[in-house]
């Protein structure tokens, strides 16, 4: 789900074929912005900078890139305005931040995949060349649209919400009942800025750090590739991304205490519940309750054998097809401890 913060140009936002958890209009300190949204769980952040105070001034984004993660920001920038030359796009580029548009065609694009460095490489040749000292350039325009990241595979991600909910295993078990079913070397498992994947001794599992990320998805070129996501706040390089719970009283009340809200901002999320002991009943409660839905219930697992309710989570996301299902509760060979 997505945020937009219009002022100016609210009609056109309002256009926007996107999914939205929260929409404010008005004039706002970028101090007050960083505050609303610091500990808010959102995709994107749509930003028509006429609702930024000062927001000719580049201290104003400053403070935004600093506060935010500018890779999940969309400026919107007023067309033939002052903003547009590359002095200014250049000054923002300093910052980290490479997304910005004059037009919602902009924001569409942006919404799928984030600019990177190399998208706005040729603004900053520009600047050089002294070239566009006043409107933005129609070459601009192509630049700030395109995106260099690109791929083939199925990336999926997971992030534990409640402590400990089992990202780093589940995800282990998922890749190994892809390469059984589709074959071997299928996928592969990425983990971003931590190693607790080394403690399985495999060679298809890595450890990235968050600006390695959509680098190696494209130089690895797996067909399906399984993400931790850990505390990174991007997940743009996914397909798509699952949120595991795991729905002991303890883990629940810990969850809350800590951020209230965090069910609201999960509403329209993929919800796992992982070691999960809940029956039907307790499902259909635990929804009410929280007022989310939840995707797929999965109990506590032996990581050592194939498990028939992983294929039935692989069938339901369309990773494999119901050919496999016959076979699901067959037993595979025992994982070794130690590998030769």
């Amino acid at each position: 789900m997505n945020v937009i913060i219009a002022n100016e140009n609210t009609d056109k936002l309002s256009t926007l074929d996107i999914d939205v958890i929260k929409s404010i209009s008005g004039v706002y300190e970028p101090e007050e912005i960083v505050e609303m949204f610091k500990n808010f769980f959102y995709s994107k952040m749509v930003i028509d900078v006429t609702a930024i105070k000062h927001y000719t001034e580049i201290r104003s984004y400053e403070i935004i890139s600093k506060g935010l993660n500018p890779e999940k920001i969309i400026f919107y920038l007023p067309e033939g305005s002052s903003l547009c030359t590359t002095n200014f796009l250049v000054s923002l580029i300093n910052l980290g931040i490479y997304n910005f548009t004059t037009n919602c065609e902009g924001i569409k694009l942006l919404m799928e995949k984030s600019n990177t460095i190399k998208d706005v490489d040729q603004i900053l040749r520009m600047n050089k060349s002294q070239v566009n000292s006043s409107n933005i350039d129609p070459k601009i325009s192509e630049v700030v649209a395109k995106q260099s990241y690109s791929s083939n595979s199925i990336v999926l991600g997971f992030k534990n919400v409640t402590d400990h909910a089992g990202a780093t295993t589940l995800i282990y078990m998922l890749m190994k009942e892809i390469n059984s079913c589709l074959g071997k070397d299928k996928s592969i498992a990425l983990e971003i800025d931590k190693n607790d994947f080394q403690l399985f001794n495999d060679k298809n599992m890595l450890s990235v750090r968050q600006n390695e990320v959509k680098n190696a998805i494209m130089k690895l070129n797996k067909e399906i590739v399984l993400i931790d996501l850990n505390n990174s706040s991007d997940s743009s390089m996914c397909s798509d991304v699952f949120y595991l719970v795991e729905p002991s009283i303890i883990k629940l009340n810990r969850l809350i205490r800590r951020n209230k809200s965090i069910f609201v901002n999960l509403q329209n999320r993929k919800i796992v519940l992982n070691h999960s002991l809940l029956m039907d009943n307790d499902i259909n409660d635990f929804e009410n309750e929280a007022n989310v839905k939840v995707f797929f219930n999965i109990p506590p697992l032996d990581d050592r054998k194939r498990n028939g309710i992983l294929n039935d989570f692989l069938i339901k996301i369309g990773i494999i097809n119901n050919h496999f299902s016959q076979n699901k509760n067959s037993s595979g060979k025992i994982f070794g401890l130690f590998r030769r």
